[in-house]
């Protein structure tokens, strides 16, 4: 039978909504350049219905005071009026996350969902960990290795799933940001069911290079290696890593590059939770989607069509006795040399590549899961590379003998 992502569409129920949000973003409690508050309403205007503010290492709680630019400072003020706190040496207090919520959360419209990026290292690897609905910080784990770290950190966060009783995950940020993360290492990982697919920070190298694979190419054989040894599937998240909020640029972070779809019946964080570890989102770059359809016979599609824009679906697969071989490759060199191991051309296959508003595949049995990216002839507004034209990531379908 086919166990696929996705609910049926044509099923005589209403239509399930799909709601907008960003899950990984930052503000003056770390990195960021700019309030929460001002962040926060940004994604507001823009039309998310949900936002989750992952600062490094912090929950937006207590009390703190931060020197901020004056023109920022200023801004808020304008913005915010008498709700902004400003003491007597000109710093400015950050509201936390309780006040900043009762400001801007409505039911059924809007909706904040707190979350940490556990900020991490092994040796001189960055390695991060978003932790989305997280209900107390979670202090950075470290390890002997960088698998070690990463899971020790993905344990962390189920942990406190388990004793707390709310649901919450964890998903692996940015893998090629520093090179950091080896394939490998994403396969050995057991109880993590997400990581970014596309990260729109201009430093995380989606793309890869001549010889370490991009992040697409990462979820097919991590796809590919975890299902045909009957371990569980990986969803690809599609986030914009937001530091910079005023210089909107290619050599800064900025929002709204990368977002989720997720559908659900209700906007509240157990629901998008519930949603997303059924698999029942996709993500996004500027491609929209009406609808998403499987069933036991195939996957099918429903683009949100734009006047004078052409749309190409890529069905991607890998077939149930794809090639195993690999090859070690050497990047790098000397002390920063890395072995890197090479996967066949088999993992990822384009099984269909198909135009227009409707794509849709015919399953044809042999394959172990199939999903689909829809690319758009439209350029990205403030992309976070040249020529970078929109698109979307559906989640893989896993089928099963």
């Amino acid at each position: 039978m086919v166990l696929a992502a996705f609910g049926c569409a044509a099923c005589g129920a209403p239509p399930t909504p799909w709601w907008k949000g960003n899950l990984h973003t930052h503000s003056l409690w770390s990195d960021g350049d700019d309030f929460p508050e001002m962040a926060i309403d940004g994604y507001e205007k823009a039309g998310y219905d949900f936002v989750a503010l992952s600062d490094h290492n912090v929950l937006a709680e207590g009390e703190r005071f931060v020197e901020a630019d004056k023109a920022v400072l200023a801004a808020y003020q304008e913005r915010f009026g008498d709700w902004v706190e400003v003491a007597g040496d000109g710093r400015a207090r950050l509201k936390t996350f309780e006040e900043y919520r009762k400001l801007f959360e409505e039911p059924g419209k809007f909706l904040l969902i707190q979350s940490e990026e556990i900020t991490d290292v092994f040796e001189d690897k960055p390695l991060h960990v978003n932790a989305t609905n997280v209900k107390e910080r979670i202090e950075p784990q470290g390890g002997e290795s960088v698998r070690e770290v990463l899971q020790r950190n993905v344990d962390a966060v189920l942990a406190q799933r388990e004793r707390t009783g709310e649901l919450m995950f964890p998903h692996v940020n940015h893998p090629n940001f520093g090179w950091a993360v080896k394939v490998e290492d994403l396969v050995a990982l057991r109880g993590e069911k997400f990581f970014e697919v596309y990260n729109g920070h201009p430093l995380v190298h989606n793309e890869g290079d001549e010889l370490r694979p991009s992040t697409e190419r990462m979820w097919d054989i991590l796809l590919a290696e975890r299902l045909s040894a009957g371990e569980g599937v990986m969803y690809g998240i599609a986030v914009d890593d937001a530091h910079n909020y005023r210089a909107l640029d290619l050599e800064h972070s900025n929002p709204f590059r990368g977002w989720v779809r997720v559908r659900a019946k209700e906007l509240t964080a157990r629901a998008i939770v519930e949603a997303m570890e059924r698999g029942d989102f996709y993500g996004s770059s500027g491609v929209e989607l009406e609808d998403v359809v499987a069933d036991a016979e195939e996957i099918a599609l429903h683009i949100r069509a734009e006047e004078g824009v052409q749309y190409r679906t890529l069905f991607i697969g890998t077939r149930r006795e794809y090639d195993r071989s690999t090859e070690e490759v050497t990047a790098g060199e000397g002390e920063g040399a890395a072995v890197l191991r090479r996967y066949s051309d088999g993992i990822g296959e384009v099984l269909a590549e198909v135009p227009g508003p409707s794509p849709a595949y015919r399953f044809q049995g042999d394959e172990l899961y199939v999903r689909a990216k829809v690319t758009s002839t439209r350029l990205k507004k403030n992309p976070y590379h040249e020529g970078e034209l929109e698109a979307a990531w559906v989640q893989p379908v896993v089928l099963r003998r």
